[in-house]
């Protein structure tokens, strides 16, 4: 099956018009991280959604942090790790299998400058992972080595869970590794699956997104556009689509995926420079519309379509902004359809 690049009859024209759609302000901006904000994930609480948690990483080579906020904005210091050596992206999944009888949720992060990965289970915020599994570890040159994205698949038919980590600097094939998450008597521990995706040799790639329940894994391929592969490895390794770029004003970053029944929804791309964001549909990847949140430079945004409180009744938008804080919207004034 050939590849397919999806073009609309504005492909001639970049739409980068974030500045002049009206601003969309936010519900609630979070406390100020000590050094960088990146990338935000969210965990919701299904036993009790307005005490779920956002995550969101601080990017410092020394003491780095995965800071947690609640639904106020307001960091939770006991669930806070910090001392990390530059946390660049971060995710979650739900019931992770332990044993038999024992599951989890776990948050997954990267560590670039200790060329690994860390897995903690949440919300109980304890390390799975006897101290980070190290990725890339068949390169050679060191700067291949610094994993910076990650996203976390659980394939819907068999339950198995996986990751996909991306790089500073990386090859034009083969940029993301694949990972599979395993436990067993002795532990958690990861398996290499894959080596999969095209790089355009422009800019890097950063932002990866997985969506579990349609089985794709999208990323940005920063100076060109989004990028779509089979996440389940059986289905193989050629890349089915790479649509957007001419929606952009320069780096493609965060995606989010809001997701609705019978596979409606939106990927959510942030138009870094242009401090806005492009919608694209979740069925067939074609252009939607933009939208001007109000934030700076936003790396990394996460989504999530459930009901979590009265503050945000049909879900919750989070994106980093780059003030030191991360910008929550409900998912309401996004105007999605469904």
């Amino acid at each position: 099956m050939k590849r397919t690049i999806i073009l609309s009859a504005f492909s001639l024209v970049i739409l980068s018009c974030g500045n002049n759609l009206p601003e969309i302000a936010p519900t609630l901006k979070t406390n100020k991280v000590p050094h960088d904000s990146d990338d935000p994930a969210i965990w919701v609480n299904n036993e009790n959604p307005e005490k779920s948690i956002v995550f969101g990483t601080d990017k410092d080579e020394v003491n780095g942090g995965v800071y947690a906020f609640d639904l106020e904005g307001k960091i939770i210091k006991e669930k806070s790790l910090t001392g990390i050596s530059y946390p660049n992206n971060v995710d979650v999944e739900y019931g992770f299998k332990l044993t038999d009888s024992t599951q989890t949720d776990i948050m997954v992060f990267t560590e670039r400058e200790k060329h690994q990965v860390r897995v903690y289970s949440v919300p109980d915020m304890t390390p799975l992972d006897n101290g980070g599994f190290k990725v890339f570890t068949d390169e050679t040159n060191v700067e291949m080595k610094r994993p910076m994205g990650v996203s976390i698949y659980k394939n819907s038919t068999n339950g198995e869970v996986s990751f996909f980590v991306s790089r500073k600097e990386g090859p034009t094939e083969g940029y993301l590794y694949q990972y599979e998450l395993v436990s067993d008597s002795l532990g958690v521990k990861v398996n290499l699956l894959r080596k999969i995706g095209t790089f355009s040799g422009e800019k890097e790639i950063e932002a990866i997104a997985v969506d579990d329940e349609l089985g794709y894994v999208y990323y940005s391929d920063e100076g060109v556009g989004v990028r779509k592969y089979y996440a389940d490895p059986k289905k193989g390794d050629e890349e089915l689509a790479m649509f957007g770029g001419e929606y952009f004003k320069d780096d493609i970053e965060g995606i989010a995926i809001a997701k609705y029944k019978n596979g409606n929804g939106a990927l959510i791309v942030s138009n870094q420079q242009d401090g806005s964001f492009n919608l694209f549909s979740r069925k067939d990847n074609s252009y939607i519309k933009t939208l001007n949140l109000g934030t700076l430079e936003t790396d990394g945004c996460d989504v999530v379509t459930k009901p979590l409180g009265t503050k945000f009744p049909n879900g919750l938008f989070v994106s980093m902004n780059d003030e030191q804080d991360f910008f929550y919207h409900a998912v309401d004034s996004l105007q999605l359809s469904k």
